[in-house]
């Protein structure tokens, strides 16, 4: 019992530094948005007069830099949303017809897809770039879509693939011996039973695009076009940039994966713990 509180009271002072440190940029971004710009640069841990204008300049887009942020926080979320259920229909499926139906090669496939994470996505910028300019896709939110999707899925079919071959194999021959086709068994006995891993999946593949910044940046050229992450940018062109209003837009833009977090989070673990391990 001793031994065990011990352990426990190590856990605990590993812990607290470790939050502290993660929590800290989190807590400075807080206070530089309800900071003025002269008291911002003072430098304190916290300001002398807080103040949510710099929440009202934002929301009202009452600077230059800030002439687009709901269309661009809109791109955001179009471009995340699609990016997350196209990744998740593609490796569902993939990962159904691989470990279920055994399709020829579907190993192999997936191998090699995965290898393609050898080579740093900054390499495949600008073949990426080529590519959606031969299909006249530039400037276009399809083109950063099909980007994200094709950097998401590969892992994406591992995980699913992984966690698909912890399901009992007995449930696929009682459905077979009722009469039920490949259809009916994906519909009927693979999708309810994959549910948290699917949503792990989802919320993986929508996080990679909703922070994507790289790809956005180099297929994305109209202010009107490009996701938040990017507008933002523009904060960095100017040497006095107002920096207090670009940490305010940044909270803002952190809300929406925080709130996603913390309502998926029970699905989030069992997911992740059913396609952590290969069985």
């Amino acid at each position: 019992m001793m031994k065990k509180v011990l352990d426990e009271g190590k856990l605990i002072l590993i812990a607290i530094p470790v939050l502290i440190w993660t929590l800290l940029p989190i807590y400075h971004l807080f206070v530089l948005s309800i900071s003025t710009q002269e008291s911002m640069l003072a430098g304190k841990l916290w300001p002398d007069k807080p103040t949510l204008q710099n929440f009202q300049i934002v929301f009202n887009q009452q600077h230059y830099y800030l002439t687009n942020f709901w269309l661009q926080l809109f791109n955001s979320f179009m471009i995340a949303i699609a990016t997350g259920l196209i990744t998740l229909f593609i490796a569902t499926c993939a990962a159904f017809a691989i470990s279920r139906l055994k399709a020829p090669g579907g190993r192999s496939i997936m191998n090699f897809a995965l290898a393609t994470y050898l080579i740093p996505a900054a390499f495949l910028a600008i073949p990426m770039y080529k590519a959606m300019g031969t299909f006249g896709l530039l400037n276009t939110r399809v083109a950063l879509i099909l980007a994200m999707v094709a950097l998401a899925s590969p892992y994406a079919i591992w995980v699913l693939k992984q966690a698909s071959d912890k399901l009992p194999k007995e449930l696929d021959e009682a459905a077979i011996m009722d009469g039920a086709n490949s259809l009916q068994l994906f519909r009927l006995v693979y999708l309810p039973l994959m549910k948290p891993s699917m949503v792990v999946i989802g919320i993986y593949a929508l996080l990679l695009a909703w922070n994507e910044y790289l790809y956005a940046f180099l297929l994305l050229s109209s202010e009107k076009a490009v996701p938040l992450a990017v507008g933002l940018g523009l904060f960095l062109s100017a040497d006095d940039a107002p920096w207090n209003l670009l940490m305010t837009a940044g909270l803002i833009y952190a809300i929406p994966p925080a709130v996603i977090y913390y309502g998926f989070r029970k699905n989030m673990v069992t997911g992740l713990t059913a396609g952590a391990v290969k069985s």
